[in-house]
């Protein structure tokens, strides 16, 4: 009869090939389910574009399990739609669909500015916050798209710690403006951005709760009249 020592030992053993396997496949997952919502940002992928799983494969080195995975969880999160005979393809949005959309991200955006200027005499983050804001005027300087994507979800990351709300740190990144941005390309944006984001950091710095929730919607605000006038 085996030891409790020798038992534990045992178990240990063959449960370690699962849960390395487990967390590869996670991984694996995460880049394709990553490298779609990012590459929607960097015109990688455009909205109505077939998803090819043996393409998908290849691009990011993974297999086509994780693949498969990460086309369901895109699908769940509404960027992918998946078509029983056609295969996948990015999701396109009407207009109604896309003012639907902002209309949300107004909301939560304001809702995200005032939950970090509550915390963020307690959270600590304040110079995070500051890093991040100067990483992207950095980005915007020298014109590098993928600069300024990566220190622009270090501020949207940042603001969701500096609120701590776990609810909105759950619902935040499922609203689906990854979409709204790869349809409606518009030259303005990045300007548009660090304009408003350097007005939302001010008001969330000094703890001004109201006047950082009307700088978050603001930003929305502001993006949906670009679309608007584009597509009049």
């Amino acid at each position: 009869m085996l030891s409790t020592t020798a038992t534990n030992k045992t178990l240990s053993a063959a449960a370690a090939p699962r849960l390395t396997q487990t967390r590869e496949t996670v991984s694996a997952s995460d880049a394709v389910f990553f490298g779609i919502v990012n590459g929607l940002e960097l015109q990688k992928f455009v909205p109505a574009q077939r998803l090819v799983e043996l393409d998908l494969a290849e691009q990011f080195g993974v297999g086509r399990n994780s693949v498969r995975e990460a086309l369901q969880r895109l699908a769940a999160e509404g960027i992918v739609v998946l078509h029983r005979h056609r295969g996948a393809a990015i999701r396109s949005l009407s207009m109604q669909e896309t003012l639907d959309v902002l209309e949300v991200a107004e909301r939560m955006t304001g809702l995200l500015a005032r939950a970090a200027a509550r915390g963020a005499a307690a959270s600590g983050l304040k110079a995070i916050l500051i890093d991040s804001l100067k990483a992207l005027k950095a980005a915007d300087a020298i014109s590098d798209a993928v600069a300024f994507t990566s220190a622009r979800r270090r501020f949207y990351r940042c603001l969701l710690d500096m609120g701590g709300n776990r609810e909105l740190q759950r619902l935040f990144p499922t609203i689906q403006m990854p979409i709204v941005y790869a349809q409606h390309r518009l030259p303005a944006l990045q300007k548009l951005r660090l304009r408003d984001y350097t007005k939302i950091a001010t008001s969330v710095r000094a703890g001004r709760e109201e006047d950082a929730e009307s700088a978050g919607a603001a930003h929305v605000q502001h993006v949906r009249q670009e679309i608007v006038s584009r597509a009049s």
